[in-house]
């Protein structure tokens, strides 16, 4: 085994909850306390009902795997299928304020695919989270 440079960076892939591999993972994150500030993770789990505020670009929400949570902050809008009480994993980094800052939103969606009626245009567009879609 070659051993690290301890000053490199490092990507760390973290997963669970809401039908994602894993469990109590958000919980493993927050334990490793100061250690875990700063450093590039994935956390999966439910966007908690009630958590969501803000606008598209300046997202706050919570994401609990079912047995922690962890605040998460977003100024990069997710697709129109996110909304509380939906899958979805965080590609961020924990800030020492206890907030994860995401740069990245990745929302999971069901497998049924419904074709837009003819005449309508399918959208990419982003909407507020609170909106229905």
């Amino acid at each position: 085994m070659t051993e690290r440079d301890p000053g490199a960076p490092r990507t760390v892939l973290v997963t669970g909850g809401a039908g994602f591999l894993g469990i109590n993972l958000i919980r493993a994150l927050l334990a490793r306390g100061d250690a875990a500030v700063g450093e590039t993770v994935r956390l999966g789990g439910q966007v908690a009902i009630g958590s969501v505020s803000g606008p598209a670009t300046d997202l706050a929400f919570v994401l609990t795997d079912g047995d922690a949570s962890i605040p998460v902050h977003s100024t990069v809008a997710p697709t129109r299928s996110f909304r509380e009480g939906s899958g979805a994993v965080v590609e961020g980094a924990l800030g020492s304020d206890g907030v994860f800052e995401a740069t990245q939103v990745i929302v999971k969606h069901d497998e049924n695919y419904e074709a837009p009626a003819p005449g309508d245009v399918p959208s990419d567009q982003v909407i507020d989270p609170g909106e229905d879609p």
